[in-house]
């Protein structure tokens, strides 16, 4: 007996002196960084790349952590509910005064397990709190952004070194913490989703130590107050009776003349002396014409009639597209009122561009900003008028107006079967 409790004992002192040697041999000092506007930029194009503006304006996320404690925060409230085990907390991010828990050790318990647990979820777009500094490292050549927290959260005094790809999105971490010994362990950041809001989330995490993993559960953010308002407009629009209409005619500024079979998504673009009957689905089915007399295939000319009809259709039934594929909604407050913001992450010409929709008592739209990447326009108003009710029952807009007073006619406006 004597013998095995003196093997084990061995067993045991080898195992603390070589995770002590593994901890002094993978311990890094904190590096010191280079403040300034270079690195308030860095972090600038990071909270870009992952969407910030979004990540403002998302109403509530859901996630969980390592399956033990769940989380619904209600952003614009300022509410989250804190569940594990068999209790369950609404912490008042606010005024943590307000909060309901059958006891305030119950209320403190969650309170912290938030502020962990949502790091975990969303901390690269904190980077410009209050009691935050911001510099920049060189790691591997590029640059990195170091974050220290000097104030807040539950452990102020930690640090986090963003290692980001050449989109500025953060990839993985390092950290210098109290509650890890170690400095400079490291933790992934890259098993994304962009959420239904439009903000990216991570759903799990790996630490260089041993692989240690953290798993985020089913993580969700998603704006339900927008799309009630984006329904709301639809049904300003007739949408209903827009998703019915076979065609639609209309031109661009007395330039391009449109006749679209909507059912078959078969455009007929005439514009000088070039008519195209494009299939925007299928663009080597097109025929093209010059002076009215069928030619062989063009493929520039093609491409062109499908960039008219991206950029005009966009004109006329822009209203009609907010839960396509791709698209994220969310609210924004313009002079005390409710306006919808939407933007276009793929699709389209020009995927990136975001409008502002301001809308009428009825949900009507009247006009929007454009914020447009290749165009270089931010806020650029344009009204949306003259709606006219179709034949089939929708309702299109004939005219746009910039506040310059230049104008946009869709000349006759038709929807029918």
């Amino acid at each position: 007996m004597k013998k095995i409790l003196k093997i084990i004992g061995l067993l045991i002192t080898i195992t603390l002196v070589v995770t002590v040697l593994y901890c002094f041999v993978i311990n890094e000092p904190l590096p010191k960084g280079t403040y300034g506007k270079e690195a308030d930029e860095l972090a600038e194009k990071m909270m870009s790349s992952i969407n910030k503006k979004a990540f403002d304006n998302t109403e509530i996320l859901k996630w969980s952590f390592r399956g033990k404690h769940h989380y619904e925060w209600k952003k614009q409230e300022g509410l989250v509910n804190v569940s594990w085990d068999n209790n369950s907390v609404i912490v008042n991010l606010d005024d943590y005064s307000k909060s309901i828990g059958d006891n305030p050790k119950l209320i403190e318990t969650a309170i912290n397990f938030f502020n962990n647990d949502s790091f975990w979820l969303i901390a690269p777009y904190k980077v410009f709190e209050d009691g935050i500094e911001r510099s920049i490292i060189k790691v591997d050549g590029k640059d990195a952004l170091l974050i220290k927290y000097t104030s807040g959260g539950t452990t102020p005094g930690d640090s986090y070194l963003w290692i980001l790809d050449e989109n500025y999105a953060p990839v993985s971490f390092k950290m210098w913490t109290q509650i890890i010994p170690i400095g400079g362990i490291s933790a992934t950041w890259n098993n994304l989703i962009t959420a239904d809001s439009g903000i990216k989330l991570p759903t799990s995490h790996t630490l260089s130590i041993f692989g240690y993993k953290i798993n985020m559960g089913e993580v969700k953010a998603y704006n339900p107050n927008a799309d009630k308002l984006a329904h709301n407009m639809l049904k300003a629009v007739k949408h209903e009776a827009y998703k019915n209409t076979r065609y639609i005619d209309w031109s661009f500024k007395g330039k391009r003349f449109y006749k679209w079979d909507k059912k078959r998504h078969i455009v007929d673009i005439k514009w000088n002396d070039a008519r195209v009957l494009l299939h925007p689905n299928e663009l080597t089915k097109s025929t093209v014409y010059l002076n009215d007399k069928e030619v062989s295939f063009n493929d520039n000319l093609v491409k062109r009639a499908l960039r008219f009809f991206n950029n005009d259709s966009f004109w006329l039934v822009a209203p009609h597209k907010l839960f396509e594929p791709g698209i994220y909604r969310s609210i924004r407050m313009i002079d005390g009122k409710e306006a919808l913001h939407v933007k276009y992450s793929t699709g389209g010409t020009t995927p990136g561009d975001s409008y502002l929709w301001i809308l009428d008592e009825n949900y009507l739209p009247t006009n929007y900003q454009m914020y447009l990447q290749k165009m270089k326009k931010t806020g650029t108003s344009v009204s949306w008028e003259d709606w006219t009710l179709t034949e089939s029952g929708t309702l299109l807009p004939k005219n746009h107006i910039y506040l310059s007073g230049k104008i946009i006619n869709m000349g006759e406006v038709k929807g029918y079967n």
